[in-house]
């Protein structure tokens, strides 16, 4: 673990450093790979009638683009679920968020034919916020509040609820199928800026309240009576935090689709290398996550060319023998 300031600022470097290589082979890499050269030469003298630049801006761009705000979203979402629950296998994937955001996704789209990302990102935060409040409720344990175990459980109940519930509307219209199947498997493969420079703002604002929170934040792993001491209104800390972690989820959901344990396995990545301080690990998160879903995507486009693997495949391997890991060897997060 980095300990002393200068160990962190210097890790901070190198995981920046990691972020921009990340995004610098997103943009070169894929079924028709480009230079590096050519790179720099479509930023500074865009020929239109250049294949490799057409590529890079009409594609390449508005996916690294995607990845990178979906990965820090769904990375600072897991973070803050993490603290809030207290529960180290708290994730948007794990709990349900990201599956209650799609299905409504899924039903706007399909029997209310949304298409816009500013309505559909709406019914992302819905869908977001309903899962939420079930895993809430039914991750209660009598007389002892919040269960770690009731809520991871009741997290896989109900993802695994609007996963078929998401399925069987999309069996039941076929003429939407097509265009909805890339959110059942996670994918940042189509996406254009016109549809996610909306969708900015919002997350751009919970992004900046979430760091607010920070100070904050770092107190909530105490018993709830010395918080109450120390002056924090403990309520109303947690419905902002809950609020910042339905708008990040929501958001990545209406821009990737389902991606499941980057949530999961970044924060423990950044709080292994940086503490549980929240002024260092929400933005290292934010980096990581960004980083992590880059080069998952990366891969995804080079392991059976011309065909491209969901982005969420590649994340499920990654994180499927972490989380098994981490099921064994379950602590409360401070």
């Amino acid at each position: 673990m980095l300990t002393t300031p200068h160990a962190r600022t210097l890790g901070t470097l190198v995981c920046l450093g990691l972020l921009l290589s990340a995004t610098v082979s997103s943009l070169i890499f894929g079924h028709i790979p480009v230079s590096l050269e050519m790179l720099i030469n479509s930023l500074t003298d865009y020929d239109p009638g250049s294949l490799e630049h057409l590529v890079i801006h009409s594609e390449r761009f508005s996916r690294t683009v995607t990845s990178v705000i979906a990965g820090a979203g769904l990375a600072i979402a897991g973070a803050l679920m993490q603290t809030l629950t207290r529960n180290p296998l708290a994730s948007p994937g794990i709990l349900g968020i990201n599956a209650g955001a799609m299905f409504f996704v899924v039903v706007g789209a399909t029997l209310f034919s949304l298409t816009s990302p500013s309505q559909l990102v709406w019914a992302a935060f819905a869908g977001a916020a309903t899962a939420a409040a079930l895993v809430y409720f039914l991750g209660q344990e009598a007389g002892r509040g919040v269960s770690p175990v009731r809520t991871v459980l009741a997290g896989v109940a109900i993802t695994a609820l609007f996963v078929s519930f998401a399925q069987g509307l999309l069996i039941l219209n076929q003429d939407r199928f097509e265009s909805i199947l890339f959110w059942l498997a996670g994918s940042v493969s189509g996406r254009e800026l016109d549809t996610t420079l909306p969708l900015l703002p919002m997350f751009g604002g919970a992004l900046i309240l979430a760091l607010l929170l920070s100070r904050q934040l770092n107190l909530l792993g105490l018993d709830d009576e010395v918080i109450r001491g120390l002056g924090l209104r403990v309520g109303q800390v947690r419905l902002l935090i809950g609020l910042v972690v339905i708008v990040l989820a929501g958001t990545s959901v209406a821009m990737a689709g389902l991606i499941g344990f980057v949530g999961l396995i970044v924060p423990h990545m950044a709080r292994g290398l940086f503490g549980t301080d929240h002024r260092w690990l929400l933005p290292l998160s934010a980096i990581i996550g960004a980083t992590l879903l880059l080069a998952a995507d990366t891969i995804a486009r080079l392991v059976i060319p011309p065909q491209e693997i969901p982005v969420g495949v590649m994340t499920a391997l990654l994180g499927t023998p972490l989380f098994l890991h981490l099921a064994r060897h379950v602590r409360k997060v401070s």
